[in-house]
């Protein structure tokens, strides 16, 4: 049963990052919340209010009609403009940055509560609409139910208008890159912190016994506190194998066991990770480089050709990569001073050359471009804390600089990269 819960939490959590979901909920509170005002008013609301402030219930059947049939077509209108405009800018975002962008764009978070917030009041209206009966006398007449929809329209409008302004700050290339980098910015500074705790050094699992994936898909998350748990409980360590992020082939080794267990421990270990076919950067800071990288690569083609937001993902880049040195290849989960999990990541070399290899290629023939990669590598050295990472920033350094002196042709840029202190 436990198992089945996770399962099912698991495929509502990842609901969220839907572009229908929140509007989805909404359109049935606005339903629900009608139904509610029903009851008020079957229990005399309106007739209550009406003797004491009169001025605040709509007491004119023609009238309570023709503002809730104008509210529903006019916001229908509304939603319908709110929901091209998202189109647009998923569709420019695709077209102009990389087609990367579109899960985080759709996911955000207050577009969907403001579309939420047209629905709800939809719906809202339509149900109080349909409840007004063809009568005259005022206390059938859901007076009060009326007025609340023009406060929600009044809402809605506000809301209209905060769309607008968000969605012209959202296009902004420059903005789509910042949300990215504090998304995981925020990520690997958790991560470093929690890795300052520990004290220890990875157990040898070279003769572990080990558990291939049994279905493929992209490794979004897994439930660390509860296999603590159960290692504590069965007196067992844990080596999860596969890098989260990557894409698992049910042939691929997902993760290995200091000594043999039972099935029913075996298929509880497999209950707490989490497999889909698309990759979100909530649950993986990675993605944040794949995103940013694309996005420069995507800038320097000569359909587009933006050097400037070229450089400003290189600088985002290269606050990323600066944190991620701060941190090991892999995570280590402790209980009593004693390690039980092993959580392995892309090692630090793989990273920083599917970082600079698109960007090598791509942007070696501008020398500015150079230039502010070249400076990237040499403060990203300075930062390092272990010498294998200083060496692979030394080869990503010679790879970049062979690969311009191929593509620039003008001595004088050439002695533009010596100026950095790098001798070609």
């Amino acid at each position: 049963m436990r198992d089945k819960f996770l399962n099912l939490f698991h495929k509502v959590y990842n609901l969220k990052n839907k572009i229908a979901f929140f509007p989805a909920i909404m359109g049935i509170g606005g339903a629900l919340f009608a139904y509610i005002m029903m009851f008020l008013e079957n229990r005399g609301i309106s007739k209550y209010i009406l003797d004491f402030l009169p001025e605040l219930v709509i007491n004119n059947t023609e009238t309570a009609r023709v503002i809730l049939t104008t509210f529903i077509a006019g916001l229908i209108s509304i939603m319908v403009f709110s929901f091209s405009m998202v189109m647009i800018l998923l569709n420019q975002a695709s077209s102009n940055f990389s087609p990367r962008l579109l899960p985080g764009l759709i996911s955000n978070r207050r577009h969907q509560i403001i579309l939420g917030v047209y629905l709800f009041t939809i719906i809202y209206c339509i149900f109080i609409l349909v409840f007004i009966e063809p009568s005259g006398k005022k206390y059938q007449l859901p007076g009060f139910s009326v007025l609340i929809s023009i406060i929600f329209m009044v809402y809605s409008l506000a809301a209209f208008i905060y769309f607008i302004h968000s969605i012209s700050q959202e296009i902004q290339i420059n903005n789509i890159l910042l949300s990215i980098f504090t998304s995981s910015e925020n990520k690997l500074k958790k991560i470093i912190e929690k890795e300052k705790k520990i004290n220890a050094t990875k157990p040898d699992t070279e003769n572990w016994t080990s558990y291939n994936a049994k279905c493929s898909g992209y490794f979004n998350t897994i439930s660390t506190k509860t296999l603590l748990k159960l290692s504590k409980e069965n007196n067992i360590k844990i080596e999860i194998v596969s890098n989260k992020g990557a894409y698992c082939n049910e042939s691929d080794i997902l993760f290995k066991v200091d000594k043999e267990v039972n099935e029913k421990i075996i298929e509880t270990i497999y209950t707490n990770f989490n497999f889909s076919k698309g990759e979100l950067i909530d649950n993986n800071y990675l993605l944040a480089f794949k995103q940013i990288t694309e996005v420069a690569v995507k800038s320097m083609s000569p359909g587009i050709n933006d050097p400037g937001t070229a450089i400003n993902a290189i600088d985002y880049l290269s606050q990323l990569l600066i944190l991620r040195v701060q941190k090991q290849d892999i995570d280590l989960v402790e209980d009593d001073d004693e390690i039980l999990l092993v959580l392995n990541s892309i090692n630090f070399n793989d990273l920083l050359y599917n970082v600079m290899a698109p960007l090598r290629i791509y942007c070696a023939h501008d020398i500015i471009i150079v230039r502010k990669l070249l400076a990237l590598l040499k403060n990203l050295k300075t930062k390092a804390i272990k010498t294998e990472y200083k060496n692979s920033i030394d080869s990503e350094i010679n790879l970049l600089l062979t690969d311009a002196k191929r593509e620039i042709a003008n001595e004088s840029d050439i002695k533009k990269l010596e100026e950095l202190g790098i001798k070609t």
